[in-house]
């Protein structure tokens, strides 16, 4: 079956020529982006995506093209004429069309929305989650609003690429003082010795990850010992667990940084635990 995206008001296959060479998405990556799994045909944490696609646009004075109902059918459907239950949906806003210039266009334009949709399958993910995943460490080079999901996301897209060339599933990134900010694509979390919780404060050096709010509401909720800090990759090579938090992987735990084992280099048993309440739709 031929893959359907929604672009700017129309159903279309994946591969119609349909954005303008002068999108401002293109040419300055002006743009933000959201990312919902979709599991039964429903999708997750759907309130607090929609929040934070609001916050990014705003932090970038990018308007929403429609109401809140329109853009809640325009996903929907894209989804429905992809015939998926299990899915990822993906979202992008860009500022929209205008003639090639870095300040924002004297004139204001059309955002653009792009919605497409792909295969979601559990199996691979929750085989992944039996075994525990590898990741490396990379200097952190992004810029300094991480907070704001843009789609410029080139250092990710290098971090990434060196993960996956180092045989590894993901790239812990670290700053100038040797502290974990996040994965490329994920949120990094330890639990330490004495079993804390921890994972770095929600500020513009990291995107405040929805899975990882959701998480946050779950440990509260269970009463387990949680600190929002930073930690370094050393602390983390000495924790009893890790792992990483996104809405593509849910919980995954981590096992090795940098081929050294995180404890005894199998994946830990509170990440299990959270992983369970996450899929069991549990939180406060």
């Amino acid at each position: 079956m031929a893959r359907i995206a929604y672009v700017n008001g129309q159903y279309l296959p994946i591969d119609a020529p349909a954005i303008q060479i002068e999108d401002r998405g293109f040419q300055f990556a002006d743009g933000v982006y959201e990312v919902w799994l979709v599991r039964d045909g429903v999708f997750l944490d759907h309130p607090g995506h929609l929040a934070r696609l609001k916050r990014s646009l705003g932090e970038l004075r990018i308007e929403l093209p429609m109401s809140d109902a329109a853009l809640d059918v325009a996903l929907r459907e894209t989804l429905r004429r992809n015939r998926l239950g299990d899915a990822l949906v993906y979202l992008q806003v860009t500022r929209g069309v205008a003639r090639r210039d870095h300040a924002f266009p004297a004139k204001p334009v059309r955002p653009s929305i792009v919605i497409t949709v792909r295969p979601a399958p559990r199996a691979p993910v929750a085989a992944r989650a039996e075994t525990g995943i590898a990741v490396i460490t990379q200097d952190d080079i992004r810029w300094k609003r991480c907070d704001i999901k843009s789609i410029s996301l080139l250092p990710n897209v290098l971090a990434k690429q060196a993960a996956r060339e180092a045989g590894a599933f993901e790239a812990w990134l670290v700053n100038t003082a040797g502290e974990v900010t996040e994965g490329s694509s994920s949120n990094a979390w330890i639990v330490t010795g004495e079993g804390a919780l921890v994972t770095r404060p929600a500020g513009n050096d990291i995107l405040n990850g929805i899975t990882r709010q959701r998480i946050i509401r779950i440990a509260r909720a269970q009463g387990l010992r949680f600190e929002e800090r930073a930690f370094t990759v050393e602390e983390a090579l000495g924790a009893r667990e890790a792992f990483i938090s996104s809405a593509t992987s849910m919980v995954m735990p981590v096992v090795s940084i940098d081929g050294r084992p995180v404890a005894n280099g199998a994946p830990g048993s509170l990440a299990g635990a959270l992983r369970e309440s996450y899929e069991a739709g549990e939180e406060a």
